[in-house]
């Protein structure tokens, strides 16, 4: 393990932006209107702005039979099956209405479904909604269709129909393998089960599956999750997220089932993500950066070697820096300069489609400010460096003069280790790789107040 003194652990031990986006979606305002969006899809229709990229789309799919203690998405439990058939007739409705302005048959180069549970919808329904996308887009030859999948909802007979209905990419979602922990997060799925559904995948011809794993839960120690690493590179899956707990009950309301004094310190956090990074590093993966690794001969793990590596909502992706469509109650779309979020609610959601209306509800514009921004810090976070001379070529600015306050920040960072700076630039050091956060926050122009990092999670 890096050597972390306690004075920097406890400086760093604060919240912090996650920068799936900059700037970050609760900066978005509810003066970005429709027209502000449909302009932007017009735009693009028109050949104005990323038109020459393929499309990446989104799907949210929110629902759930049983709740996860630890879960911070929109999701909605239920075991009425109907609400599922009404939702996929919204969706229906909304690809439509936002194809109108787009212009239909645009190419698509990803596709991810994510939740709440994909896997809760029928095969039937999946194949209908399939069927739909294909109608409006044309996927391009390679493809990435990429699917979440909660273990407890699906067989190999399932897994079979989501690999004939084009899905070439699965995750799963485990978090823990620790049966103590799993009981307090209320999410049972034993390891033996998961076993046999990654072995019946593989088999299937999946090209590449994922794992998601959560460390700071409730009853997890350093030597607990070090025997779930032991399972989990047992199961050798190509990609692995490993995300920090975000604990913030006062937002969740799940969360409040979980006892605060079962939740591992922020020493100990580090321990284990310092065990995780060691040990996954020996067993071959790559660290692709902040929360994600993957094996050397994965399609990250090329992207980050050739600095082709893009960060976006969904986390890191080998796709160039393209457009986002984004579907479904709460989802975050990108198209063009701006960013756009659909209705948090489903009685909004499901409203403003009957009344015709594409469910947008607020976004943001981005000024020349936050552009130059977000390629810094998507910089940061991706390749780990950041190179001045190319920024003052593409933005006619000066370095030292623009970003002054912001280099004096650096040295203390370099001073701490965090990152090496030099004539130029900086690169980002192996023990900055886990405060990578709080780096790229020195550029954050949004976040000057104390109290503005108090709706994010910490840092460790």
């Amino acid at each position: 393990m890096y050597s972390v003194t306690e004075e920097l652990l406890a400086h760093y031990d604060v919240p912090g932006p996650r920068y799936t986006s900059y700037p970050t979606a609760d900066r978005f305002v509810e003066q970005f209107d429709l027209d502000q969006y449909t302009n932007a899809l017009s735009l693009r229709r028109e050949g104005l702005t990323a038109h020459a990229l393929p499309l990446s789309i989104y799907i949210h799919v929110p629902f759930c039979e049983s709740i996860c203690y630890y879960c911070a998405c929109n999701k909605i439990i239920t075991k009425k099956y109907d609400k599922a058939i009404e939702y996929l007739d919204l969706l229906d409705k909304e690809i439509e209405l936002q194809t109108n302005y787009l212009g239909a048959k645009q190419s698509v180069s990803q596709l991810h479904l994510g939740g709440g549970s994909p896997t809760y919808l029928n095969d039937d329904d999946l194949h209908q909604l399939m069927i739909t996308l294909r109608s409006k887009f044309n996927f391009t030859p390679k493809a990435e269709l990429s699917i979440e999948i909660d273990p407890r909802t699906v067989n190999k007979v399932r897994l079979e129909r989501l690999r004939s209905l084009g899905f070439n990419r699965i995750s799963f979602g485990v978090q823990d393998f620790d049966p103590a922990v799993q009981a307090a997060v209320h999410r049972i799925q034993p390891f033996g089960e998961v076993k046999s559904l990654m072995q019946a995948s593989r088999a299937i011809g999946f090209d590449s599956i994922n794992m998601d794993l959560i460390y700071g839960l409730p009853k997890q120690t350093s030597a607990s999750f070090n025997r779930t690493l032991d399972q989990v590179i047992e199961l050798s899956p190509d990609r692995l997220a490993i995300y920090a707990y975000a604990h913030l009950p006062e937002r969740f309301k799940p969360q409040r089932r979980i006892v605060a004094s079962d939740l591992p310190a922020a020493n100990e956090k580090l321990v284990m993500l310092s065990n995780a990074l060691n040990r996954l590093q020996n067993e071959g993966y790559v660290y692709i950066g902040m929360d994600h690794f993957a094996k050397a001969t994965d399609g990250l793990t090329k992207a980050k070697n050739e600095g082709r590596l893009h960060r976006n909502f969904q986390g890191y992706s080998i796709e160039p820096e393209g457009d986002l469509l984004a579907f479904g109650v709460s989802s975050i779309g990108k198209v063009g300069a701006t960013y756009s979020q659909n209705a948090k609610t489903l009685e909004q959601y499901a409203d403003m489609l009957q009344a015709g209306l594409i469910p947008v509800v607020k976004g943001l514009r981005l000024t020349r400010d936050d552009e130059l921004r977000r390629e810094v810090i998507m910089s940061i976070m991706c390749q780990g460096e950041l190179d001045f001379s190319s920024l003052e070529k593409a933005y006619g600015i000066v370095v030292e003069d623009f970003f002054a306050k912001e280099i004096l920040q650096l040295k203390e960072l370099d001073r701490q280790e965090l990152i090496a700076l030099k004539a130029g630039g900086f690169t980002v050091t192996a023990l900055g790789w886990y405060f990578v956060r709080a780096i790229a926050m020195v550029f954050d122009e949004y976040l000057n107040a104390q109290q503005d990092q108090k709706k994010f999670s910490k840092i460790i």
